[in-house]
């Protein structure tokens, strides 16, 4: 039995055979395909994956789809990160992608990322028009069966060469050779395995990897690059004397950083210490964007060097926007997402860490001196998200709370209520609670910052309250 597919934020996911199966797959190409169909031609779509579990035979399958719609598939033969698919896109002038990813999720996981044209993520439009042309193939009466074509061979491209081109323009890797700083890479078994390691170690940095091979289970969790997987990575930088940890999820889109100290600087902080080296390194000032989620340390910024500042909902794909048409010098989301202007308006992990190598080569400073720096020049911000896992009947009752502009929280002032994604609660300090609801289980998500650590906790406490009181 198939089942709707259904994209989100960030494509279709789902676990490999409950729902996401071949019969599933079928579905989802054959609606894209029909969607590329309605471009102009000629209808040529890229078809990539990750390193996950069966993603050579999803491509394959994918390919033999599109072939039997009248779509030209090209075949990336090898595992290939996000940005890197996205990047060929716009180079090759293919009508999109294919992307067999589930990102940072567990290894149960799979899914198909669509990317438009412009090597965007798919924006709600698009996907809506996919998910239609597949409800209406599995209306049809073959049950996802789509005739797939055999025995052809389809046109293949090697994505690596003339993206880590593009990076070598982008990052000065003449100033992160010349400092004599040493790098740990750390692609956790993914996509990303030979990208960042290879252009900084082609430049003359002293590089070592950790997880640097391909391991379907991810060593027996998400392969996600947050403080608590980077063990090793850690281990190997005290080993060695690095100056930071590198880090990207299992299709390269999201970073992971750790400080020489092994302090892991969250990405709220990276995306602020970036925009604040680029402009002054680059001299952008054409703007930041940034999710309601994200620090509004941001903003500060934006203040302080007078650029335009644009908050999006979540979901890069409205960041992404912003960078094709060249209104941002840096954008990002606190879930460990940025892009640069002039580079792909997807995420990408890879240019985020060798950024942050260059910054620390050029500045000579630790990341943690940088960003004391960085909030003795215009305030500190202390950012936590949490998440909070509710019964059918609480999510119900705080979907309906939501519907309500709260005009106090822990007894304090709320002086602006944003809804531009979820709903965000400004509060007389500068400091504020975000809420947003998961579209796919009963989980609230509370981000809040402070504006100092003394209030994060009780800021945290009243975030935790208003979910979970009557």
């Amino acid at each position: 039995m198939s089942t709707a597919i259904k994209f989100g934020t960030s494509g279709w996911r789902a676990i490999v055979a409950d729902e996401f199966t071949v019969a599933n797959i079928r579905l989802a190409v054959g609606g894209i395909a029909e969607y590329v169909k309605t471009m102009p031609a000629p209808h040529r779509v890229l078809v990539g994956r990750d390193s996950r579990f069966l993603g050579e035979s999803f491509v394959a399958e994918a390919a033999r789809v599109l072939a039997a719609a009248g779509v030209a598939p090209i075949v990336i033969p090898e595992a290939a990160p996000t940005p890197a698919i996205a990047y060929a896109v716009r180079t090759l002038k293919t009508c999109g992608s294919i992307n067999f990813t589930a990102s940072h999720n567990p290894p149960e996981y799979n899914g198909i990322k669509y990317s438009t044209p412009d090597g965007a993520p798919a924006l709600p439009e698009a996907t809506k028009q996919i998910e239609a042309a597949a409800e209406k193939i599995a209306g049809g009466g073959g049950g996802g069966a789509i005739p797939s074509q055999t025995d052809e061979k389809f046109e293949t491209v090697d994505v690596k060469p003339s993206f880590l081109k593009r990076l070598a323009e982008l990052v000065d890797l003449k100033a992160i050779a010349k400092s004599g700083i040493k790098v740990v890479y750390d692609p956790f078994w993914g996509a990303g395995r030979g990208y960042a390691s290879d252009l900084l170690r082609e430049a003359g940095v002293p590089v070592e990897t950790v997880h640097d091979y391909r391991d379907v289970l991810f060593g027996g969790h998400a392969p996600e690059p947050d403080d608590h997987l980077l063990g090793e990575a850690k281990q190997k930088m005290a080993e060695i004397g690095a100056s930071l940890v590198i880090a990207v999820d299992g299709d390269a889109d999201r970073f992971g950083i750790a400080d020489t100290d092994g302090t892991f600087i969250q990405p709220n902080y990276v995306i602020a210490l970036l925009f604040d080296y680029l402009v002054e390194t680059r001299g952008w000032k054409n703007g930041v964007a940034k999710s309601v989620a994200t620090t509004n340390l941001i903003n500060a910024l934006a203040d302080y060097y007078k650029v335009p500042l644009y908050e999006t909902p979540v979901g890069f794909k409205y960041i992404g926007e912003l960078i094709i048409a060249d209104k941002i010098a840096i954008g990002g989301e606190e879930s460990a997402g940025l892009t640069i202007r002039g580079h792909v308006p997807e995420k990408d992990g890879i240019i985020a860490g060798l950024l942050m190598a260059e910054m620390v080569a050029t500045r000579g400073a630790s990341l943690g001196a940088q960003l004391k720096v960085l909030f003795d020049k215009v305030g500190s911000f202390y950012p936590v998200r949490e998440n909070f896992h509710l019964t059918a009947e609480q999510k119900a009752a705080f979907t309906e709370k939501l519907k309500a502009d709260p005009r106090e929280l822990g007894g304090r002032k709320v002086v602006t209520v944003v809804r531009t994604d979820g709903l965000k609660l400004i509060l007389d300090d500068g400091s504020w609670v975000c809420y947003r609801l998961s579209g796919t289980e009963p989980v609230v998500r509370a981000y809040t910052e402070a504006r100092n650590e003394n209030q994060m906790q009780a800021l945290r406490t009243a975030a935790e309250k208003f979910v979970l009181s009557e």
